[in-house]
């Protein structure tokens, strides 16, 4: 009776051990899986620096401070430049209303310095174009 005893355990116990998880195979299943290849991140407001606007100023996006390193636009006409846009091109900023003879000379002093670019969300977005928070 012990050894039909210990027959049934020990073919009890080979029959458990069958049914153990095996270790999963780090192989691939499919050859033609295509591989990720690593692409270095870019948001939209970084590809648009590399573009023009980064070299000069967009009157469709960039804030009044970009204004202030060109004398006689800023404050005045460049409130006026960010009031009236969007522009198709750059000579539209000289239909500005109100403009006076003085500031449309100085305008056109500095069309060299401007360039206009399709309006972007990311630049317009809440009020930053007139107070984009940095102050001295």
């Amino acid at each position: 009776m012990k050894q039909l005893v210990c027959l049934f355990i020990t073919i009890s116990l080979m029959f458990s051990c069958l049914g153990m998880p095996s270790t999963a195979n780090a192989s691939i299943l499919n050859v033609n899986t295509p591989y990720l290849i690593a692409i270095e991140r870019q948001n939209r407001a970084d590809a648009k620096l590399g573009v023009e606007f980064g070299k000069k100023i967009d009157l469709n996006n960039t804030n009044v401070r970009a204004f202030q390193m060109y004398p006689g636009l800023y404050p005045t006409l460049a409130r006026k430049i960010i009031q009236n846009a969007p522009y198709k091109k750059v000579e539209d900023v000289l239909d500005i209303p109100g403009l006076s003879d003085r500031q449309k000379e100085t305008l056109l002093a500095n069309f060299d310095n401007f360039t206009v670019t399709e309006l972007e969300s990311i630049f317009n977005e809440g009020d930053d174009r007139f107070n984009n928070g940095i102050y001295r």
